[in-house]
């Protein structure tokens, strides 16, 4: 729960990436921000440029992410928190999904959240501590029609996250995984306030996860907007 230490954030757009970096940027953590595209990155980045160092990274190659990590405790600290919130959905009815489809939202989705919780844990094993966040959805717990390319890969990285936290957990480090219920975003003209997760509050929540004493650690939360059914 200590607010020293560098964190690293993979998969970082103008939403919830953003967030969930400024937020610990605004805690005096310095934060590696990883995603494909550097300029995107850049631009993300200059919005807190003494705390804010973007990384670009395909977060599907192995040695991209290792990289990424070495070079995240050498230029930034050792790791005190790592949060995985990649994915990709490509909407379809399973009697069309293509083959490649599936597979590249299984790499992004899931494949990519082994790599860079397996590259968080084993820095973190050798100190006893920190932190590893994954970023799951509705499709982690409902395989809705024509969703098998969201559901697919969450599903398989809550089964990560929670073998992880079994295994870590007496390590002292700190697995949890985030089930975001509902659309995120501002909310729509004409409806409800807040009936939208709005990115800093949830990122309010994986600070929150962070900071949890280690007496009284959760494994697992869900968020969804007051209005949503569940």
């Amino acid at each position: 729960m200590s607010t020293e230490g560098s964190v690293l954030v993979a998969g970082v757009g103008p939403g919830l990436g953003l967030a969930v970096a400024m937020r610990f940027a605004r805690e005096g953590h310095k934060v590696a921000m990883l995603a494909r595209s550097r300029e995107r990155l850049n631009a993300l980045a200059a919005q807190a440029p003494d705390r804010l160092v973007a990384m670009p990274c395909d977060l599907t190659d192995p040695a991209q992410v290792d990289a990424a990590f070495e070079q995240t405790e050498q230029r930034l600290g050792p790791l005190a928190c790592a949060v995985f919130n990649a994915g990709a959905y490509r909407p379809g009815s399973i009697l069309d999904i293509a083959p490649g489809d599936f597979e590249h939202c299984w790499r992004v989705g899931a494949f990519a959240g082994f790599l860079v919780g397996q590259a968080a844990a084993r820095r973190m094993a050798t100190r006893g501590s920190g932190t590893i966040l994954f970023t799951g959805a509705t499709a982690s717990l409902r395989g809705s029609a024509r969703f098998a390319n969201l559901a697919s890969p969450k599903f398989a990285l809550r089964a990560v996250a929670q073998s992880m936290a079994r295994e870590l957990g007496p390590r002292g480090i700190h697995v949890a995984h985030v089930i975001v219920d509902g659309q995120i975003g501002e909310a729509q003209e004409g409806a409800p306030p807040d009936s939208r997760l709005a990115p800093a509050a949830i990122a309010d929540a994986y600070f929150g996860l962070h900071r949890q004493q280690r007496s009284a650690w959760s494994q697992e939360v869900d968020l969804r907007p007051w209005v949503e059914r569940f």
